[in-house]
């Protein structure tokens, strides 16, 4: 399955961060837990370059508490510093505004000497759905940026003020021009990166399912109650039968039977996964 979308706003949203980047101190890239390798754009290492950059793994709930720490230390190991958090838990993001004073400490201080209070600056990058903008809501208690779960909702720049000496500010979610990788691509379409209207939903519900069988086969046998079978296509009518998913004539309604996996997959109702495989190296995608 080919996956392609990169629509016009995407290119607009690069050049409002090489623009922009310019008036932070540091950056949040955002990643989404469930896969966080494949979240990695390429096309933000030149527009990130120098800057103090912290990764942010979201949704930390929706994986194991091992493959957490996992990508925490290996995230950590090319940037300034990886935290985790689940921002639709009240006040989870406070470690992330921690780490970015304490990268920021010389700036403090130095301001501090001066006899003045000084704003960090930071800026929230991500593909699509990674939890940007819940995640700034969160710093803030309210909500104060428009938020979806589903692909594209930010499309313009939003400063977002926390507190008195802290701003951040909020992206569109950006892929990259070419999503070469394949595997990475399906990942991102999985957990909802890509507008499901540009996707074939039934093959791809047919692809995740391949791809947890591979992970562990019972996620999908256990949950939807069927038997292993080495046929895609029939895992699929087996799920649409346990589901009572069935058209006139008993026949299985496989365009139901693919939303309902994909939305038990990106509701957590699956279990607790991480798609991208662990490897040595990070800049693989």
């Amino acid at each position: 399955m080919d996956i392609h979308w990169f629509p016009g706003h995407m290119t607009k949203s690069l050049r409002m961060m090489e623009e922009s980047v310019k008036l932070v101190d540091l950056i949040f890239y955002v990643v989404d837990a469930r896969a966080p390798l494949s979240c990695i754009n390429p096309s933000f290492a030149p527009i990130i370059g120098g800057k103090k950059t912290v990764y942010v793994i979201n949704k930390s709930d929706m994986v194991s508490t091992d493959d957490t720490e996992y990508w925490q230390n290996r995230l950590a190991q090319i940037g300034d510093g990886a935290v985790t958090v689940s921002s639709l838990t009240a006040k989870s993001s406070a470690v992330s505004i921690a780490v970015a004073k304490r990268l920021c400490k010389d700036k403090i201080e130095k301001m501090k000497n001066r006899g003045i209070k000084t704003s960090i600056r930071a800026m929230v990058i991500g593909v699509p759905n990674c939890g940007k903008s819940t995640l700034i809501n969160n710093m803030c208690g309210k909500a104060s940026t428009v938020t979806g779960n589903r692909a594209g909702v930010t499309r313009g720049k939003q400063w977002v003020r926390i507190g008195d000496y802290f701003e951040v500010l909020d992206t569109p979610g950006t892929l990259y021009p070419k999503l070469e990788n394949k595997i990475a691509a399906q990942n991102l379409a999985f957990i909802g990166s890509i507008k499901d209207e540009v996707l074939d939903k039934n093959e791809l519900a047919a692809l995740l399912v391949q791809k947890l069988l591979s992970i562990d086969p019972n996620i999908i046998l256990k949950k939807y109650n069927i038997e292993q079978n080495d046929q895609i296509e029939h895992i699929m009518l087996d799920i649409a039968r346990s589901r009572g998913y069935l058209l006139k004539g008993n026949v299985a309604d496989i365009d139901r039977t693919s939303i309902a996996v994909l939305d038990d997959f990106r509701k957590g109702k699956l279990g607790k996964i991480c798609l991208d495989e662990r490897q040595n190296d990070i800049g693989s995608v």
